[in-house]
């Protein structure tokens, strides 16, 4: 099934991610317009794609999440919603009442628009994260969509995604205002990694600042298996494929899927040694104190942080919760959404290593520079 002649909105599209489905429309699919929304577009995006755009209208509409009418306008007579904009924050530094207002609110408000506007697909980028690791750190290894887990989450961060999921599954089958039905679906994608990654860079840099040695932070034996970008965006073109199609629609309508590809399964820490070793970074053989101690210090800085709350807001360069994620075997395959989306990895291990390694090795001159002036 294709999505020639379609309408997509692709929120967050100037993102890690954004940036890249929007590629992967222009090369794979003939649609008639792409909607890059976000807060802010760059002009100069728009030049980077004039080498796959064909015959397609490229649209930029800037704006908030948060404002419906602004929503409606930008939802007007599209097709698909590709709905991959949210606060990522994995240590709790955003204020819980502004990542709710952005990552629940605004899906809930995203929804009611297309709804309005007789939107017929929505696809929402979810996380792993809105499972776990839960925090006595019970481990997963290769689960898949049935997989039965003490689901209790810590971050704010989750507990939001994992809100904007189930309303976006909820709101399958919606009737829109044409009469017609809202079909949705929601992926949840490993630790995503690639060209552009901002938690790549940032440990980089770390390891620059580290006389190019890159911190532990996971034990060797914490295996997770991420996923490169260029496949999570495969995915999502999969699944808006699957939700076009009548026969698939409502196979693949109101679920959720896992986003892997073949990535070696290993541990955080050792992933980021596997992509930066070639440019130089070798890596701490140990965790800086034994990972017991390590919860310690961690609780210890949380509530010390808690006590000055009042006066000023610091945020733990590290938490108990990341410490566990860090240190969970957590992992998850892709056989369901091979299955019912047609999913498979376009891109291979070994592509997308040399990828990340090459756009790392780009920034590094600069990164060293920048350090080396502060």
């Amino acid at each position: 099934m294709s999505l020639r002649g379609d309408v997509c909105v692709v929120t967050g599209a100037c993102g890690f991610l954004g940036k890249r489905l929007v590629r992967l429309l222009l090369e794979e699919e003939n649609v008639a317009e792409i909607r890059l929304m976000d807060k802010h577009v760059p002009p100069k995006l728009l030049d980077t794609l004039e080498d796959c755009r064909g015959d397609t209208k490229l649209s930029i509409f800037e704006g908030d999440i948060r404002d419906a009418d602004f929503l409606k306008k930008t939802c007007r007579g599209a097709s698909t919603v590709f709905h991959i904009a949210s606060i990522i924050d994995v240590n709790d530094s955003v204020e819980p009442s502004e990542i709710y207002r952005v990552n629940v609110k605004g899906t809930q408000l995203l929804l009611e628009a297309c709804i309005q506007e007789n939107v017929v697909s929505f696809i929402y980028t979810s996380t792993i994260e809105v499972l776990g690791p839960n925090s006595q750190g019970e481990p997963i290894v290769n689960g898949n969509e049935d997989t039965v887990y003490d689901c209790a989450l810590k971050f704010n961060y989750s507990k939001t995604k994992r809100e904007a999921e189930q309303r976006t599954l909820q709101a399958h089958h919606e009737v829109l205002h044409n009469g017609g039905r809202l079909a949705t679906c929601a992926l949840r994608p490993m630790y995503i990694y690639g060209e552009g990654c901002r938690f790549l860079l940032g440990h980089m840099c770390d390891g620059i600042r580290n006389k190019d040695v890159l911190y532990r932070m996971s034990l060797p034996d914490a295996l997770v298996n991420p996923v490169y970008v260029g496949n999570v965006a495969a995915a999502h073109l999969q699944a808006a494929r699957s939700l076009k199609d009548p026969q698939k629609r409502n196979v693949v309508g109101g679920r959720f899927y896992y986003v892997s590809d073949d990535t070696p399964h290993v541990s955080y820490s050792d992933f980021n040694h596997v992509v930066m070793s070639p440019l130089g970074f070798s890596i701490q053989e140990k965790l800086p104190v034994p990972l017991g101690l390590f919860y310690v210090v961690c609780f210890l800085m949380e509530v010390l942080c808690m006590m000055i709350r009042p006066f000023v807001r610091v945020v733990p360069p590290l938490n108990r919760q990341l410490l566990t994620m860090l240190n969970t075997p957590f992992s998850f395959n892709y056989q369901k959404a091979k299955r019912d989306l047609g999913y498979v990895p376009i891109h291979t291990w070994e592509e997308a290593r040399k990828r990340t390694i090459e756009w790392l090795a780009s920034q590094l001159p600069m990164e060293r520079e920048r350090i080396r002036a502060k």
